[in-house]
């Protein structure tokens, strides 16, 4: 098995592929060890000493680092670790886990500018942040502003801010007038 690695904009954070789908449809955000427990895969590579961080996207998985330690030591403990669960055969997510809502879904209820700025998000947004090992979620829009949380590479990326003002701010802004500010939350 082959396993490429990509650096992202966030040097504490690296990207594989496997070569092989991860999450399918789905993404799945682990910020500490203890929430890994209905993911083997995502466990496996928590117990690599001085991981900090693991994003399961759809056919990638990134990892993010403690600070202090060096890539050069870590990655190949990595490599290993996403070697090991891949021929294992284990499930990446166990049947019985639970990830939460995807609070990023269209649904009935939601008003008109709410569905376009999801849609913007979900078709134009999100693909690229996937690219540098990331993700994004809609969490709200109140009074012209859009709330968005940045996970995987994306979260503590330094240029972070700089893609949610002059990337996603003027996407928004543009197709959707009403969007007057995107912020992140945490």
């Amino acid at each position: 098995m082959f396993i490429q690695t990509e650096q992202t904009p966030n040097p504490a954070t690296l990207k594989f592929l496997p070569g092989r789908e991860v999450m399918g449809g789905s993404v799945a955000d682990f910020t500490e060890a203890e929430a890994s427990e209905g993911s083997p895969l995502a466990k496996r590579v928590f117990a690599v000493d001085g991981v900090t961080g693991v994003f399961l996207g759809r056919d990638f998985v990134t990892v993010t680092k403690a600070e202090g330690q060096d890539w050069y030591t870590l990655k190949p403990a990595v490599l290993g670790a996403l070697m090991e669960h891949f021929q294992s055969g284990d499930p990446v997510i166990a049947p019985d886990a639970e990830l939460g809502p995807d609070s990023g879904s269209i649904h009935e209820d939601d008003d008109e500018i709410v569905k376009q700025i999801k849609e913007l998000i979900d078709t134009r947004v999100r693909p690229a942040v996937a690219q540098d090992g990331g993700d994004i979620i809609f969490h709200g829009f109140e009074r012209g502003i859009v709330y968005l949380h940045m996970r995987g590479a994306c979260a503590g990326c330094p240029s972070s801010t700089i893609t949610l003002k002059n990337g996603i701010e003027n996407l928004l802004r543009y197709y959707v007038p009403e969007v007057s500010e995107v912020r992140p939350i945490e």
